[in-house]
């Protein structure tokens, strides 16, 4: 294929200032490495490898059978988004009405919807730092601020409310939060996220980890304020990355331009697969609780083999399927360290500079492996770090 060169002047500002996605460069490098010939262990990316639930494939092929095929409501199938309020109701506790509800093409078409919504030029939003990198580039294409506010390892990635508090200023327009949280796989409690909602500031919550959890309980921002955006979906907890299927819960007062923006940009989340999302929330229930539970498994086989290679894990991550080691003591250069293990061990994961400035000497590895891949995985990591002291 012949190289096309763009000048540089075309591209839009917006554009230009888009950085990458180091964990998808890690995986890339690794495909290429596997196409190669190499046998590359990979534990960067964030995608369970179990196959979709047999409710949920049966119920999609029977949709195409009869032709369900066709543009569904812009806001999505009133049955799914019916069900979404009865599993928050349920798990939550909270009442949602379904024209709160967005369905979307995954998380990602429901964050440029909302940002959409919400920001004007110079506005800002308070992070996390480290934080899930997507966030910021979906907020500084939109023209808004991003001010983070560190959270610590010895806090557990919690926010300490009054740092955040210190943050807000007459600019803020929303507070994000992420919880059980990428990069670290932590929990931030109901104490916290009902300090966080006290401050009067509309909360964006990505909620796309619940239903992975595996000590302390997930709280859902709307227990706490109405004032919130909720991003959820079935990507994660359901093994449904490639179906693209999420929604947004968005407070009444906003619904009308988000329908606005979805009829012009999308049109409407594809119909079958809608289908599929009733069917897991109806009939999935059995599958994802073994998955939670396997993942539970090597969530410990992780954290256990990260420590005894000299990795610091000051509080275990217990949702999600990552863990944020500490390897200052091994390198102050993640990027680095990170593809020279990859190219001399064959094994990937993605280097904690990806997630944000406070995220450097950090190393992010991913569960949502088989433990063979794991321990084997580890087994290279030891053996790059052995080679390493030895020169």
């Amino acid at each position: 294929m012949k190289k096309i060169s763009i000048i540089p002047n075309l591209l839009s500002r917006k554009t230009r200032d888009l950085s990458a996605f180091i964990a998808m460069e890690v995986l890339e490098e690794s495909l290429a490495m596997t196409r190669r010939g190499q046998d590359v262990i990979s534990l960067s990316v964030g995608e369970p490898d179990f196959p979709a639930p047999p409710p949920v494939k049966k119920a999609i092929i029977a949709a195409i059978r009869r032709d369900f095929t066709r543009y569904t409501h812009s806001q999505g199938l009133i049955e799914l988004r019916e069900e979404i309020c009865r599993h928050y109701r349920r798990r939550y506790g909270v009442r949602i009405d379904p024209e709160q509800v967005i369905v979307t093409s995954g998380t990602s078409p429901a964050m440029l919807l909302t940002f959409g919504a919400l920001l004007n030029r110079g506005d800002e939003v308070v992070m996390s730092d480290p934080h899930y990198p997507c966030y910021s580039n979906f907020i500084r294409f939109l023209e808004g601020q991003i001010r983070h506010v560190r959270v610590r390892e010895e806090d557990g990635f919690q926010f300490r409310p009054e740092e955040v508090k210190r943050s807000l200023n007459r600019r803020t327009k929303a507070i994000f939060i992420n919880s059980p949280a990428n990069p670290t796989g932590c929990l931030l409690s109901g104490k916290v996220l009902k300090e966080l909602a006290s401050f009067g500031k509309i909360i964006v919550s990505d909620e796309i980890y619940h239903g992975l959890t595996y000590q302390g309980e997930e709280r859902s921002i709307l227990e706490f304020t109405d004032r919130a955006f909720v991003f959820n979906g079935f990507s994660k907890s359901y093994s449904m990355t490639g179906f693209r299927l999420g929604y947004v819960i968005a407070p009444r007062s906003f619904v009308p331009t988000l329908q606005k923006m979805q009829q012009n940009f999308y049109i409407s989340t594809s119909s079958f697969i809608q289908v599929a999302g009733i069917a897991a929330l109806q009939k999935a229930g059995a599958a994802q609780a073994s998955m939670r539970k396997v993942f539970n498994q090597r969530r410990r086989v992780m954290i256990d083999g990260l420590r005894e290679l000299g990795f610091r894990i000051a509080v275990e991550p217990t949702g999600a399927f990552y863990v944020f080691a500490n390897a200052k003591h091994y390198t102050r250069d993640s990027y680095r360290f990170a593809f020279d293990v990859l190219k001399k061990n064959k094994v990937g994961f993605t280097p904690g500079i990806d997630f944000g400035p406070s995220g450097e000497g950090f190393l992010r590895f991913s569960y949502a492996a088989d433990i063979k891949k794991i321990r084997e995985g580890l087994a290279r990591l030891g053996d790059y770090l052995r080679k390493r002291r030895m020169i």
